[in-house]
């Protein structure tokens, strides 16, 4: 055959209803499916034979690149401290303050390999690390932003760069010192920011652009209000909002509003809104989200990790919420972790198993990749089709549990006993970026890497 295309042939593709088996797929020079079936393509054309079941490659809707130097680094729980978000949040600082751009871009690239390692295909950046170690813009305004972008190609991870606009350092007080890299000081400042961002991400095809307020805590309101209201109509908006118990006391005490309160009432929530964590809700803001079809982006590893709380997935579930996950502080990478804890801490609250009605691993997984989608700005229909790129994360079909899986199980096989170990590998735009758990850049990256780390000393 000599229609240009390359092929794979797969002894399944997941498909949001069911599975395609055995699954045939042709993609073009760029990576973009141009065949999809259970039929062999006509003529002799070359066919790569994979041992193994296609997903679609998960959508990461939530970093902090640069908080991947300090996971497992603050664990140490001195006697008689109270160890929370808080105190973390000054280790995170430390971390914050130290990086240059280089350093910036070796543990992103190092980040987005392992992403892509355990089948992440596409991530949002959420990025408030905007200014040099002195608080000063960089004389490029949005060299750490290109940075990340770098980072992204040298991995070949997918990503949706979110500019932060940072501006307090909680309810009506000014920044820290520990901050002075995130902050702009005024809507117009970090329009200025994003309008530069937008100019940086035109020249990439595989980047996508997002916009942000870093939380209710972090913008005075009438600049959070103006920021939604005067920014791009086309983009995602993403937030934290409600992670911590405290973050709502001080809410309550200074706009007399919970936070989830004070945002559905005071912006439009639909479904361009991304809530990051929304941990902390009573009944009345819980039923408002779930109709408003915002999606709320859960990190149940960082979560878990820092202490904040168990987010009430069950009931939102049940009154039709929208959800995806992302990993945040980058503590785990693993989706199938994620998944787990998002469904095995219901089932601890409520001592029920039925966390959610029928197959949960398909409703998960569907679920996940809709959702998380549209965080990215994207909106794709099915999992794969025609004129889509074929991006997707591959399990090995020689591993025992699935080998030996009934077809009706095969998917909560994979996600509810998979590790990192049953993954083949993980295909962008057509390409293998992973094979056998190996990054076709490995050691150019991990060499960086680790120089950037033993530069950083500290962690």
């Amino acid at each position: 055959m000599t229609d240009g295309r390359r092929y794979f042939r797969f002894d399944g593709l997941l498909q949001r209803e069911d599975w395609l088996e055995p699954a045939y797929v042709g993609v073009d020079a760029n990576g973009v499916i141009g065949y999809l079936s259970n039929a062999a393509p006509s003529g002799g054309t070359a066919m790569e034979a994979v041992k193994g079941y296609a997903l679609p490659g998960f959508q990461n809707a939530h970093s902090h690149a640069f908080q991947y130097a300090m996971v497992g680094a603050a664990e140490n729980h001195p006697s008689g401290l109270d160890d929370d978000f808080w105190t973390w949040r000054e280790e995170m600082y430390k971390c914050a303050l130290s990086a240059d751009p280089g350093q910036v871009e070796a543990i992103a690239a190092m980040l987005y390999a392992e992403m892509l390692r355990h089948g992440y295909t596409h991530v949002a950046e959420f990025h408030y690390l905007h200014h040099d170690k002195n608080g000063k813009p960089y004389s490029n305004l949005v060299e750490t932003g290109e940075r990340i972008l770098a980072a992204a190609k040298t991995s070949g991870i997918k990503v949706t760069l979110v500019p932060v606009f940072y501006q307090k350092g909680g309810f009506s007080q000014p920044p820290q010192e520990r901050q002075k890299r995130f902050i702009s000081k005024t809507t117009d400042d970090y329009f200025k920011l994003l309008q530069a961002s937008a100019t940086l991400v035109r020249d990439h095809p595989d980047v996508r652009l997002g916009f942000s307020v870093h939380s209710l805590r972090a913008v005075d309101g009438k600049d959070i209000k103006a920021t939604f209201s005067e920014g791009p109509k086309d983009l995602p908006f993403h937030l934290h909002v409600a992670e911590q118990k405290k973050e709502v006391e001080d809410c309550l005490s200074f706009y007399k509003k919970r936070p989830m309160q004070w945002l559905l009432e005071n912006l439009p929530v639909d479904g361009r809104f991304c809530l990051v964590h929304s941990t902390h809700l009573d009944d009345e803001e819980l039923k408002k989200l779930a109709r408003s079809k915002a999606n709320v982006v859960l990190c149940p590893s960082t979560e878990g990790n820092l202490g904040d709380g168990i987010f009430r997935m069950k009931e939102y579930c049940n009154a039709g919420g929208r959800w995806c996950v992302g990993t945040d502080s980058h503590i785990g990478l693993n989706p199938y972790e994620e998944f787990r804890m998002i469904d095995y801490r219901q089932r601890l609250v409520t001592n029920k198993r039925n966390t959610f009605s029928g197959d949960a691993a398909k409703y998960m997984i569907n679920e996940e990749i809709a959702t998380g989608r549209k965080a990215m700005g994207l909106d794709y229909k099915d999992h794969f089709s025609i004129g889509q790129p074929f991006d997707a994360m591959v399990i090995d079909g020689k591993s025992p549990q699935v080998e030996s899986a009934r077809r009706e199980s095969l998917l909560s096989k994979i996600l509810y006993t998979g590790d990192s170990n049953i993954n083949l590998g993980t295909i962008v735009n057509g390409q293998w970026i992973v094979k056998r758990q190996v990054h076709f850049e490995q050691r150019k990256i991990r060499t960086a890497f680790t120089k950037a780390l033993k530069e950083l000393a500290t962690f």
